[in-house]
């Protein structure tokens, strides 16, 4: 059996309340083992470049929402919004070069539920490994490494899901148990700051969480996101994921492939 490593990243704050964020995202990346090495050589190759170009430093993260809002610190390289969508294209492009990768995006919608018990985060990574599970086939295994601050909860949720995982049957209006049985070990956690992957999964869910916020749900973009990039930069950055075969379109019938709860 093949082995397969994942990635995930949010945006947003998976509390229930609609005070900091209306709603939260999980994405995931995910490839063969055995194509770990070649994706992390051109994102190293995409990194020295960017450092030749635009002074960008090798051991700086990528934390995308800080870039695009001038934060530090990103501000004390001076770019033009010009320079940080360059940036952006660069890495995008490095993503749909990279092989046999796929991406999977749960959004919760806050602003669906009444419910204060909703588990955001748990929820958000059950529907994300049920995808990954469904995309297996039971033809690979995987193992999953996230980001810091949300490791026990996470596992918890994986761990119940290995024995009790209801999924609404096709051929009734019930529930069947289909326990999760190809993910392997406990969730891990490293820090993001040394993770290239970990970093372009908060790329891809800070551009899928501004894709819904625009077009979904036609919010204006915040004032700060504003001065770089506009609707049409990030419908072209969704559009280069779809087109490039990144996003794993099965995980939901919308055009994106966009995992979206409630419904």
């Amino acid at each position: 059996m093949d082995s397969y490593i994942a990635y995930f990243d949010e945006t947003g704050d998976d509390g229930v309340n609609t005070l900091s964020s209306n709603h939260f995202i999980l994405t995931s990346i995910y490839m063969p083992i055995n194509e770990w090495q070649s994706n992390f050589n051109k994102v190293q190759t995409l990194k020295q470049q960017l450092y030749k170009l635009y002074g960008f430093h090798s051991s700086e993260e990528l934390h995308t929402k800080n870039l695009l809002a001038d934060k530090y610190p990103y501000r004390d390289y001076g770019w033009s919004p010009d320079v940080k969508m360059e940036i952006i294209k660069a890495y995008a492009l490095t993503i749909a070069d990279m092989k046999n990768v796929s991406v999977i995006n749960v959004i919760i919608d806050k602003t669906k539920f009444i419910d204060t018990n909703y588990r955001v985060l748990e929820n958000a990574l059950k529907y994300n490994i049920q995808r990954i599970e469904n995309d297996s086939g039971g033809k690979w295994n995987y193992i999953i490494i996230t980001d810091k601050g949300r490791l026990p909860p996470m596992r918890k949720t994986a761990r119940a899901i290995r024995a009790y995982n209801p999924i609404q049957s096709k051929y009734s209006y019930g529930y069947k148990n289909q326990p999760i049985s190809n993910l392997i070990e406990d969730i891990l956690e490293k820090d993001s700051k040394e993770s290239y992957f970990i970093q372009i999964c908060d790329l891809i869910s800070y551009f899928t969480h501004l894709y819904f916020k625009t077009v979904i749900k036609k919010e204006p973009l915040s004032k700060r996101i504003a001065r770089t990039i506009d609707i049409t930069f990030i419908k072209r950055f969704m559009a280069t994921m779809k087109e490039s075969g990144v996003l794993n379109l099965k995980a939901s019938k919308n055009s994106y492939g966009l995992v979206i709860y409630p419904k």
